[in-house]
């Protein structure tokens, strides 16, 4: 499995990774990608939206069902990934780099240092 080491998961298979201003980057995992299909839509929370940590935020669909995508940290929505409005099969090319979901200002960053590296979800959640 493709896992970046630089990243966090969850046990839901979300990644976050930290970005240099504070903000982390979201998006779903190569194994939830592959596991859901081809996507043929993204639904994504509005900017500025509050989120709780495990709160349902996104909808992906695809050709074989819909599911929730769920927040990884408390925080604030400061962008959304738009170009997957029309082109949501990139979650599927390129889970790590262009199919991000969302970004977010965490308001509780210590909340990330819990979340599994790669090496953790690769044993458990991201299991074949």
């Amino acid at each position: 499995m493709n896992n970046p080491a630089d990243l966090k998961y969850t046990a839901s298979h979300e990644w976050l990774r930290r970005e240099a201003d504070g903000s982390a980057v979201v998006g779903i995992t190569f194994h939830a990608q592959d596991a859901l299909g081809e996507l043929v839509y993204v639904e994504l929370p509005e900017v500025g939206r509050q989120l709780k940590q495990g709160e349902a935020c996104v909808v992906v669909e695809s050709t074989k069902a819909a599911s929730d995508v769920y927040a990884p940290v408390d925080g604030e929505v400061i962008a959304i990934n738009e170009a997957l409005t029309d082109a949501p099969q990139t979650v599927n090319e390129a889970p790590y780099e262009a199919g991000w979901l969302f970004r977010i200002r965490p308001s509780a960053p210590a909340q990330i240092d819990a979340l599994l590296g790669a090496d953790d979800y690769a044993a458990g959640p991201g299991a074949g």
